[in-house]
């Protein structure tokens, strides 16, 4: 019976496995590999990658990456391409073919399909003579010395070299694209960075009615009834023609009534105001709005205009409710 050391070696032995097939694969990035990257850089239509069984599992993966770094990409079920789904692939497409053995059968049989479309593909094998190396444009070297699994047929090691070769394709075509961070949110919206780089401002601020606002001659009294009706904590301060002028916080409110007892209250918001707020623009990244807040220890800012109008208010529990913090 197997001891838990026994396991640990094992689970050893397997990953040293399947790094010496990645590290294998980077004296092989040649000639080959460049052609691999121009040929679906210059490609006017799709890249449309296709394996069968873990190499298909393994297509999907790189077909995703692709995609997602902006280089247009579907996968192919070859078994289903032999029956109509060979349709999706139009003149203008690269084929990135994936099959270790290189005969998959399925894939064979749609190489004249691709040939007659005048398709180029770019093959990734674990047998460099093989049916699909001699079909293809340009062939890549994704072989391996042997499988992790103890019996050599299960593909583990085989596979994992494949996918960590379509990765090094898909991220130096995100290069090569000029791919930015802003690009990666638009296909991410859903994630942190697309939020922390696609939503602005102006998507999150309060407006109209909701900005709690008063004028330099508003008493504090009736400033403490506009901050506690619009639940922020704070309100604007402006004069005759909506300008900002100031702010008063609950922070200055509880300073004040230290300093000035029952008097406080008759005061006017011109008196007790902060002058010269923070401010930000409505068109700014919501997550520079957070760093301010950070910096400044605040946790509301004033949307102001050109004219320091005010468009709209920011409390940092906006920020929160985004997922930007």
């Amino acid at each position: 019976m197997k001891s838990m050391t026994d396991f640990i070696q094992q689970a050893r032995d397997i990953l040293k496995i399947e790094s010496d097939a990645v590290n294998a694969l980077i004296n092989r990035i040649d000639e080959e590999f460049v052609k691999a990257v121009e040929m679906m850089h210059s490609c006017a239509g799709k890249v449309i990658v296709t394996g069968m069984g873990k190499s298909g599992l393994i297509g999907k993966k790189i077909a995703a990456t692709l995609a997602s770094t902006g280089t247009p990409a579907l996968f192919l079920n070859p078994a289903e391409g032999s029956h109509g789904d060979v349709g999706m692939v139009s003149r203008n497409d690269v084929v990135l073919a994936i099959s270790n053995s290189g005969g998959t059968e399925e894939i064979v049989r749609l190489l004249p399909t691709l040939k007659r479309l005048d398709i180029q593909i770019i093959a990734l094998v674990g047998k460099i003579e093989s049916q699909l190396s001699n079909a293809a444009d340009v062939v890549l070297d994704v072989s391996v010395a042997k499988e992790a699994c103890p019996m050599g047929l299960a593909p583990t090691a085989s596979t994992t070299a494949a996918l960590a070769m379509g990765d090094a394709l898909a991220i130096t075509l995100l290069n090569k694209r000029g791919f930015t961070e802003e690009d990666f949110a638009l296909f991410h919206p859903g994630g942190n960075l697309g939020r922390r780089l696609l939503l602005i401002v102006e998507d999150l601020m309060h407006i109209g009615n909701n900005v709690p606002s008063v004028s330099l001659e508003t008493t504090v009294q009736e400033a403490i009834i506009e901050i506690s009706s619009k639940r922020m904590g704070v309100t604007a301060v402006t004069n005759s023609d909506g300008t900002l002028q100031g702010i008063i916080t609950d922070g200055d409110l509880r300073r004040g009534l230290e300093k000035w007892g029952e008097g406080f209250f008759s005061m006017t918001a011109r008196e007790v105001m902060t002058n010269m707020p923070k401010t930000i623009r409505k068109n700014m990244l919501a997550a520079k709005a957070l760093a301010i807040m950070e910096k400044y220890s605040i946790t509301v800012l004033m949307v102001t205009n050109d004219n320091n109008g005010i468009d709209g208010v920011l409390h940092l529990h906006d920020l929160l409710k985004a997922g930007i913090v």
